[in-house]
């Protein structure tokens, strides 16, 4: 499930929780939108926490080269992105 998913299934089930008043023969909406926040709750934690370590990218290089005047001069780069 993506955020996008995650996000419309919370919306969805907030509209038939709270937003709604049909009486269905058979099925309680109520009960169906508070599943649907729950599911879209999870997702949206889901998403963040699998996928969101996932973007983050951080790469070091480092160059070791000599120095004219002296001994060996280090050099390092961090590249990180978000």
């Amino acid at each position: 499930m993506r955020l996008g998913t995650a996000i419309v299934l919370l919306a969805l089930g907030a509209i038939l929780t709270f937003a709604l008043r049909l009486d269905v023969s058979g099925i309680d909406l109520q009960v169906v939108g508070w599943i649907l926040m729950i599911v879209g709750a999870l997702g949206i934690v889901l998403e963040v926490a699998v996928w969101g370590p996932r973007s983050r990218r951080r790469v070091t290089h480092t160059e070791g080269y000599g120095a004219p005047a002296g001994g060996p001069v280090q050099r390092t780069t961090t590249d990180e992105t978000y």
